[in-house]
Parts: structure tokens; C-alpha cells; sequence
């Protein structure tokens, strides 16, 4: 079972360990052959910058490699990058109706963004689960375990409707889209172990919050 990744006061401090192993190995390479002889015979060293209040710390290479969190993937963070996988490509689904259905400009330039955000974000989610192995496992989770996906009923009224009543229509399915992919990045956030899919999610967070608020703010 992987280990859990440490707390977020403890990420920066980490992230200048990598960074210090990182420039480490690259003064070693690019140094004279004496110096790599030196380096070698008497190893170098990491300052590890400490919490608030404590001290710095001298460690090897070797120590400091060891304290870096394990983010390998689990079950959680799997599952949240092949759902919103297909909780995107809905919302991309409905953009494709503004076009000819929309009435109101808000409303199409929305969908514009909407659709050139989550394109590449779905292409991100794609290329880390081939990544981790994991794209070639099953996908076609069923829309209820889903929160915020609209069901066939609604997109087939959806695609019915035009000028003002498909912009509020749009805007009520978009909304509740969207409030549903923030619950899933929230959940992944407390579930999951990978830092990256974290990241993932909190731009999930931000930017569909932002839009959830700038939807209910329109006419």
C-alpha cells in the first residue's frame, strides 16, 4: 500500500529537497574529473530546509531521496482521472449545441472556454493514465456514480430547445455539471495519493467555481 503524501505544509519544504538533489547531480556531472573523483570519495550533502521553527538539517543524497513521499497512485486517484474523463467529454458534448442553439453571446463565449479548457485537461488526464499503466483498463462508468452528469432526457431537451430557453436550459445543466466535477475533485483531494492528480484537481476547483459563479450571474 503506498504511503500516504505528506501535509501541505511539509509539500514546499520538499519541493526544495528535489530541487537541491536535482541541481546536485547536475553540478556533479558538469565538474571537472578531480572534482567528480572528490564527490565520489567523500559524497556530497543536502541542506534539508526544516519546518517552521526547526532547524535545517545536513543529509546524504541517499537521506534525502528517502524522505521524499511516495505518490504513487491508488485506487482513487485511477478512478477520478477515468471519470472526469467522461464527465469532460459530456460537458464538451453540450458546448458542441451552443453554436446553432444559443442566443445569448455570454452564453457562446462561455462554452468556448468551456470547451478549450477541458479539451487539453482531458488529453492531460489521458496521457497519465497511459503514464501509470493504467489506460488500458476498463472504462464506461454508469452516469449515477457520477455527480453533475445530465441524463439522456435532459440533453435530448436540450438539443430541442433554442435561443433563450436553450441558453437557460444550458446554463441550469452546465451549472450542476459543473458542481459536480468540483465534488469529485474535492473527494480525490482526501482520497487519492498522487501529487499530480491533485494538481489536476485543484485547477478543477478553481477554474469550474470561477464559472459557476459567472453562470449564475448571467440573465
Amino acid at each position: 500500500m503506498p504511503v500516504r503524501r505528506t501535509s501541505r505544509t511539509f509539500r514546499p519544504v520538499l519541493a526544495v529537497l528535489a530541487l537541491t538533489l536535482a541541481l546536485a547531480a547536475c553540478d556533479s556531472g558538469s565538474s571537472s574529473d578531480a572534482d567528480a573523483k572528490s564527490v565520489k570519495a567523500t559524497g556530497s550533502s543536502v541542506i534539508a530546509p526544516g519546518l517552521p521553527g526547526e532547524a535545517a538539517r545536513t543529509l546524504s543524497p541517499e537521506e534525502a531521496k528517502a524522505e521524499l513521499p511516495d505518490d504513487s497512485p491508488n485506487s482513487a486517484d485511477v478512478a477520478y482521472a477515468r471519470m472526469m474523463i467522461e464527465h469532460h467529454a459530456q460537458a464538451i458534448e453540450i458546448t458542441e449545441l451552443v453554436p446553432k442553439r444559443a442566443e445569448s453571446t455570454p452564453v457562446k463565449l462561455l462554452a468556448e472556454r468551456i470547451a478549450a479548457a477541458q479539451g487539453p485537461e482531458i488529453s492531460a488526464m489521458q496521457g497519465w493514465l497511459k503514464e501509470n499503466d493504467r489506460d488500458g483498463e476498463a472504462t464506461g462508468h454508469a452516469h449515477e456514480v457520477m455527480p453533475g452528469m445530465a441524463t439522456e432526457a435532459q440533453l435530448t431537451k436540450l438539443r430541442a430547445a433554442k435561443g433563450k430557453a436553450f441558453d437557460e436550459l444550458f446554463l441550469t445543466l452546465m451549472i450542476t455539471h459543473h458542481e459536480g466535477a468540483v465534488t469529485m475533485a474535492t473527494d480525490v483531494k482526501g482520497q487519492g495519493n498522487n501529487v499530480r492528480i491533485e494538481e489536476m484537481a485543484d485547477d478543477v476547483i478553481a477554474q469550474q467555481t470561477t464559472e459557476i459563479n459567472r453562470m449564475r450571474e448571467m440573465p
